[in-house]
Formats: structure tokens, sequence, C-alpha cells
């Protein structure tokens, strides 16, 4: 579902999965449907900047064309968000969390690479291009985006959200075995106590971590307690 922002290696690197996999491939633009949302739009959004606001635009038009497909045909819509993006709420409600199943949702983003390489040596040939797990990671919502824009590189951010959500670690904990900065730490802590209210509204997944997001994690999605 290219739009504007979509590269040309993504959508060579869609199609080569798909034929990889001898899965359907279809391919549905959503540029005309992303300018109408932005003129029916354009009066109450005059004079502001575009935003975030217009990203998750895309991501719901996606979303919203997947429950179509799924509605016609009676296909299950899997979600792709992993466990790092769920953690910190990169992901956008009715866009790419729509869906009935999130496969992957209890999967750090390391272990996803991982996992990934594991598939393609198992032969007789990989089957994700080597290019989608070299790639700097993007929700290609806006011109040249990274997620390293918004977030810590998933190097750094992965251990501190496994410290904090599965080993129950305290940030100064966090930043004495790390070695990572109090604000860095704090800054991660808070973003996956604010996304509580996202987490709730998302599907079931595989559950294959001592503590994944649902019943084994249930803070209150509001409090006035700011670490």
């Amino acid at each position: 579902m290219p739009s504007r922002y979509t590269a040309d290696m993504s959508n060579d690197d869609a199609a080569a999965l798909a034929k990889a996999l001898g899965i359907a491939y279809m391919k549905i633009p959503i540029e005309g449907i992303f300018d109408a949302y932005l003129d029916a739009l354009a009066q109450p959004f005059e004079g502001w900047e575009s935003d975030v606001t217009e990203e998750n635009i895309q991501a719901r038009i996606r979303g919203n064309l997947w429950m179509a497909l799924s509605n016609k045909f009676g296909w299950m819509v899997l979600t792709g968000g992993n466990k790092s993006e769920m953690a910190v709420g990169y992901a956008t409600l009715y866009g790419d969390m729509a869906g009935g199943y999130a496969v992957i949702k209890d999967v750090f983003k390391d272990t996803v690479y991982a996992l990934a390489r594991w598939r393609n040596a198992q032969g007789p040939a990989p089957v994700i291009p080597e290019r989608v797990l070299s790639r700097a990671p993007s929700a290609e919502l806006r011109p040249n985006q990274k997620d390293s824009d918004s977030l810590p590189e998933y190097a750094i951010l992965d251990p501190i959200l496994r410290a904090y959500i599965e080993e129950d670690q305290a940030p100064e904990d966090i930043v004495r075995e790390q070695g990572v900065s109090e604000a860095l730490v704090l800054r991660v802590v808070r973003m996956v106590d604010r996304a509580e209210y996202k987490r709730r509204q998302a599907p079931p997944g595989v559950r294959i971590t001592t503590r994944a997001f649902g019943k084994d994690w249930r803070p209150p999605i509001t409090q006035r307690f700011t670490p």
C-alpha cells in the first residue's frame, strides 16, 4: 500500500518476499486516498505544520483497507508490531495496530531480526531480502524517516525494555548495570508507561516471554506517578 513516501526498494522487496514465500501479492496505492484526507482537512489544519497527524492518517488508511479486505474475503489481519514498538507506543491506533492477531507482539525488535536471519539460513534459499534486514528501520510516513528519529537505536532500547518490563528493574538499577544515561532510561520508562492505553486496545498475540503485555502486565492507564 505505497504512498508518496514509500521507497521503490520497499515495493520491490515486498514483491520479492511474497514470491519467495509463495503467497498472493496485491498492490493498492493509498496516495489518492491520502490526498482526499488532506483536502478534507485543509480548512481546519490551515496554518498548522505537517506532523505526526499526517503520518497517522496514512497508517489508518492502510488499516481501513486491511479490514475491508478482511470483511470481504474472511481473511484474518495479522498486525506487524513487535514488542519494542508496542512497549514505547511506536504504533498507530486503528492503523498498523488494526487486526485480529498480533503475531510478534511479544518479540523484541532485535529478536525479530534474529528470527528473520535464522529463517533465511534454513534454505534452500533466503526468503527475506537481505536489504530488508540491512537497511535502517523506517515507517516511511515522511521524507527520509528512520525509527531512530523518534526512538533510541534498538541495540540500546531493547536491553532497557527487557530490564524494565521483564526483569522488573528500577530505572536507577538499569542506569548502573547498563551504563546508559539516567535521562535516556527515564525517557524510555515514561514512553512505556504512557503507551499503556494503546496496548489495552491491541489484538491478542503469541506469548513467548516471561512477561507479555496483557495479563502479565496491567499497570493503570492513568496515574500521577512519574519515575
